[in-house]
């Protein structure tokens, strides 16, 4: 039996949202993100037929649309209704994976037997819309690679229905760039050799591709040829991802503490990076010399931003140390975790911060978490133990 993957995509999310509590912006060119110096976080379609795209600096898709208007935006607003959106689906779907804060994929399969997946799906994205009044793009196939390259087709198309035995007519046309793991390197790679097209590259022998490319190379081409296995992985708000220090000798020394906590936040914030997700819950625990453990959590809009988390983390933890006893142990946990690329505050942040985090975790990932930290953290050494992330469902 085929299988019948469904990804849903929320036209423009930040902006609609924007939109959904202010009908005046309907229309007209906008953009979310920060200041001068900030970047682009989301803009519409009117933007974006003058070449403004997310990720580019706010001067620059200025220039190229010099009418937009510009919003600093509302995560807070974003990460509710995304809520919103996720009971919904999470209600009719068997199984649902929350990619990020505006997208999903579902794992239909069976239900043409009784209902018709295509129908089911339509109205499914017809409640959605009707209750949370916000638009959204969908596509069913038989996997979640083409599910993804079809909506982003269906955005001007409409909503597509990509049977098995027309996976790779829909396909073949399309250029390489539509596949998601295509980077503007690898399209430039491939390009100077004549490969533009999906046709060219699924017609090329995968040997060939790993020798180029390496071992992305064969997954590659399976996705040109319209194959991939990978699951719908069901998505839970308790997975979460944690660490804790026990002291050799019990402390009262706030400042160590502190920068304790800071060196904790670092490492899981480049955790969520490395592996995309982006955290909605903030726990601080502490366990006093004499075994009282208390706990503080809050919630805060989706990121993985380690200065937004830092800050969050010393407020919880001023108003959770209170009693002025020595502590034996600390830990931070991050928690309502989603799927998600958004590596810091797009609104907040300045290109310089951005590619500030960029070079930092390139580092990491090259050299090792200690090859670059921020000066307050760089104390924490956690033990064997808490080097070890706890992952919980």
């Amino acid at each position: 039996m085929a299988r019948a993957i469904v990804h849903i995509d929320m036209n423009t999310f930040f902006v609609s949202c924007e939109r959904l509590t202010n009908s005046e912006l309907n229309g007209i060119p906008l953009i979310i993100g920060g200041g001068d110096r900030g970047v682009v976080a989301s803009c519409s379609y009117e933007a974006r037929k003058f070449g403004v795209h997310s990720a580019m600096p706010i001067h620059m898709a200025m220039k190229l649309c010099p009418q937009a208007k510009i919003m600093k935006g509302d995560m807070e607003l974003y990460s509710r209704l995304s809520h919103d959106i996720t009971e919904i689906i999470q209600e009719k779907a068997p199984v649902v994976e929350k990619a990020s804060i505006d997208e999903f994929y579902l794992d239909i399969t069976g239900m043409d037997k009784f209902y018709g997946s295509y129908r089911w799906t339509d109205e499914l994205a017809r409640r959605i819309t009707k209750e949370t009044g916000l638009p959204l793009t969908f596509a069913l196939s038989v996997n979640k690679t083409v599910s993804k390259i079809g909506t982003g087709e269906g955005k001007q198309k409409q909503n597509l229905e990509i049977p098995e035995h027309l996976v790779q007519s829909f396909l073949n046309p399309l250029s390489i760039r539509k596949i998601p793991m295509v980077g503007q390197k690898t399209f430039e790679l491939l390009s100077r050799i004549g490969i533009r097209t999906i046709q060219t590259l699924s017609e090329m022998p995968a040997e060939s591709l790993q020798q180029m490319i390496g071992k992305n190379g064969t997954e590659l081409w399976k996705k040109a040829n319209g194959i991939d296995n990978t699951p719908v992985e069901p998505y839970t708000e308790r997975k979460s991802i944690s660490t804790e220090d026990t002291f050799s000798q019990d402390t009262i020394d706030v400042l160590k503490l502190n920068r304790i906590l800071q060196g904790m936040v670092e490492k899981l914030a480049y955790q969520l990076r490395a592996e995309q997700w982006l955290t909605s819950t903030v726990t601080v625990k502490i366990r006093y010399a004499n075994f009282d453990t208390e706990t503080k959590q809050c919630r805060v809009p989706y990121t993985s931003a380690d200065h937004i988390l830092i800050q969050t983390v010393i407020n919880l933890f001023t108003k959770l140390y209170q009693r002025r006893m020595r502590l034996r142990l600390i830990g931070v946990r991050f928690s309502g975790l989603v799927r998600g690329t958004y590596q810091i505050d797009l609104f907040n942040d300045t290109e310089e911060m951005l590619a500030l985090y960029q070079a930092m975790d390139r580092m990491k990932t090259r050299y090792g978490f200690d090859a670059v930290m921020r000066c307050a953290g760089a104390s924490f050494k956690p033990n064997t133990k808490d080097e070890i992330l706890k992952r919980k469902k």
